[in-house]
């Protein structure tokens, strides 16, 4: 039986920040920087949340279903490490403004920047099951960073100095089936790896912290670890040849290119020469729209897939390997095949245009970003957003766009921006 991707759509917010100007505007070492591979970073405005983002990528993906179709959505996952209640689950809010069935499993799921793949995986299974023949599962995978100055502190003296370059916002929701017309996943080729480690984590809801050694150090051991595993379970497995292109897990895309490195030295025996070529043919495509959203955490290996999906070329069918890493830590080396018709549905949905539409902030704007956001911190029991806070960017993508309205009581309420 098959199972996959039957419709896969990002969102990668209204408004992005060039990280060049942020690394000279912080006075950071250029040649360090230049390393990262990062061109932009969505940021999230205080108008924008997890559900928000996650909301705007599914809504396509639902618009374009039949009603039945619609209603045999029988199971919907968060993953997320972003989640601003530790009780309630977001994936009610997602069915509720999308008008789903309420005969639907509505649940999250987390574990750092591993938990999209975990609720892939969860997801295939319950459609391989056959437990109820004909079902859909939509898995929302959204995160953000929003960083925070408390007033008189300084960026470089916060815990997330490290991370403020790459640190970005979106979701991508993927909708699973007996269809897998974008992506079917090869059932049973999968290797995980997986063990405790104190790299990076979120000791406060608000903000990140750890050992950016320590957390690439786990990175590189466990992407050759978990491919290892998978040669395991497919024999003939070979990662120079059996992968036509190769998707990651994208903190930044530096990070990619010494992982890549690290297996085809060990692994493969490749030259450098050998390596670099390999990194443009089979890597690049997947890299092209994560240096220009920046980390988004459950969603970055989903966001690298579909950049792979829509810049390769998928003339005749092509395998793609896949590697996800979450910080804490788990991951997992897994493929499927991809056709024209995949590449071509990823395509009518057109995220480079969504891309280069979104404002632009000033360093002003986002220095004044950095103090505004506070009013939708963790815990924030009553609040009114304000619309006029770079009301530009809220206009334009020139389509119908889901914000965050006010919270009351802990409650949070939406409404259309319709252009």
């Amino acid at each position: 039986m098959q199972a996959g991707i039957e419709a896969m759509n990002a969102f990668v917010g209204t408004a992005y920040l060039d990280v060049t100007k942020l690394a000279e505007y912080r006075k950071l070492d250029m040649t360090r920087f230049n390393n990262l591979l990062m061109e932009q970073k969505t940021v999230a405005l205080p108008y924008e949340d997890p559900i928000t983002f996650g909301v705007n990528a599914a809504k396509p993906i639902i618009d374009a279903l039949s009603p039945e179709e619609r209603d045999r959505i029988e199971l919907v996952i968060t993953a997320t490490e972003s989640a601003f209640d530790f009780g309630k689950s977001m994936s009610t809010y997602f069915h509720k403004y999308l008008g789903l069935s309420k005969n639907c499993r509505l649940f999250e799921v987390k574990n750092a920047c591993y938990s999209g793949v975990a609720a892939l995986q969860m997801a295939v299974n319950f459609i391989l099951s056959q437990t109820s023949p004909g079902a859909k599962a939509l898995v929302i995978a959204t995160d953000i960073t929003r960083f925070m100055l408390v007033k008189g502190e300084l960026p470089t003296s916060m815990d997330w100095a490290f991370a403020e370059p790459s640190g970005g916002a979106g979701a991508v929701a993927v909708l699973i089936s007996d269809r897998p017309y974008v992506f079917q996943i090869d059932v049973g080729a999968s290797g995980y790896y997986g063990y405790e480690v104190m790299d990076t984590c979120r000791p406060v809801p608000d903000s990140e912290a750890g050992d950016a050694d320590l957390s690439l150090l786990s990175y590189l051991d466990c992407c050759v670890k978990s491919f290892l595993e998978y040669q395991k379970r497919v024999k003939e497995a070979d990662y120079a040849a059996t992968f036509d292109y190769l998707a990651f897990h994208t903190p930044f895309g530096g990070m990619i290119k010494g992982a890549h490195r690290d297996v085809m030295r060990k692994i493969v025996k490749a030259s450098p020469q050998a390596i670099e070529e390999d990194f443009v043919k089979r890597v690049m495509p997947g890299l092209t729209y994560c240096q220009r959203v920046g980390n988004i955490m459950g969603a970055t290996t989903f966001l690298s897939l579909l950049s792979t999906i829509d810049n390769a070329d998928f003339s005749e069918p092509k395998r793609i390997g896949i590697f996800s890493y979450g910080s804490g830590c788990c991951s997992e080396f897994f493929s499927g095949l991809v056709s024209k018709d995949g590449h071509d549905r990823i395509k009518e949905f057109d995220l480079k245009n969504q891309l280069d539409k979104r404002y632009e902030l000033t360093i002003e704007e986002y220095q004044s970003l950095l103090s505004e956001s506070a009013v939708v911190k963790f815990g924030i029991r009553n609040v009114v957003l304000d619309k006029t806070f770079i009301s530009k960017a809220r206009k334009v993508l020139g389509q119908d766009i889901l914000f965050l309205k006010e919270i009351k009581d802990f409650h949070r309420e939406y409404e259309w921006c319709h252009e």
